[in-house]
């Protein structure tokens, strides 16, 4: 999604990349995906726009960010409505905008850290679609949420202290995503190359 709050338009298919031999057929994938939207479930610095954006290209489907569809509907920044509102009014608007955007797609969909944790969303996500966990070790998390700023659960905080917190808290949440991908050291492309596999591979199981 543009930062206007629209979805960003899907690829061309002449711009599609190119699959390499032993590539799933990202066009048999989309046919079996069928009206579901693809959602990324992760804790911040997962990599879920940046990957998001790739997948979306690979599969010719639009990709969305769901903050900031909820900045469009709320005509704040996530770090304005924490700190204008509070939390639990934030969660309320990101399961109403998560919500809409499972009925108006098939998108590849990024959603907050806390997203997930909802219940109601859970089952909205397991009803409408197909739930992808990119998983990464502290480490790799603390040392890409220090390079940026405005994220609220960080303000005046020691990164590495909350994300600790976080991953206690909403790792064994997260566990219950339709599929585990590993988002650490490796490239952006990589980790689009494991989702699509595992995709497949999850897709196939249902079908048999």
């Amino acid at each position: 999604m543009t930062r206007s709050g629209k979805p960003a338009e899907a690829a061309p298919k002449s711009e599609t990349a190119m699959a390499a031999p032993g590539d799933p057929d990202a066009g048999a994938l989309r046919s079996l995906i069928g009206a579901r939207s693809l959602v990324l479930v992760g804790l911040m610095g997962a990599g879920k726009t940046t990957v998001g954006k790739r997948l979306a290209h690979r599969l010719g489907l639009s990709f969305v960010d769901a903050d900031a569809a909820i900045e469009e509907a709320a005509g704040e920044s996530v770090s304005e409505i924490f700190e204008n509102h509070g939390e639990q009014y934030f969660r309320e608007g990101e399961r109403r905008v998560i919500a809409r955007l499972l009925d108006e797609g098939p998108y590849v969909l990024a959603t907050g850290g806390g997203a997930f944790m909802d219940e109601g969303t859970r089952e909205n996500v397991a009803a409408k679609g197909i739930s992808v966990w990119l998983h990464a070790d502290l480490s790799v998390l603390v040392e890409r949420v220090s390079r940026r700023g405005g994220r609220p659960l960080l303000r005046k905080k020691d990164p590495a202290k909350v994300m600790k917190d976080l991953m206690e808290a909403r790792y064994p949440i997260y566990a219950q995503a339709d599929i585990r991908v590993e988002s650490g050291e490796s490239s952006h492309d990589a980790v689009v190359d494991a989702i699509l596999h595992a995709l497949k591979d999850y897709l196939e199981g249902q079908n048999r």
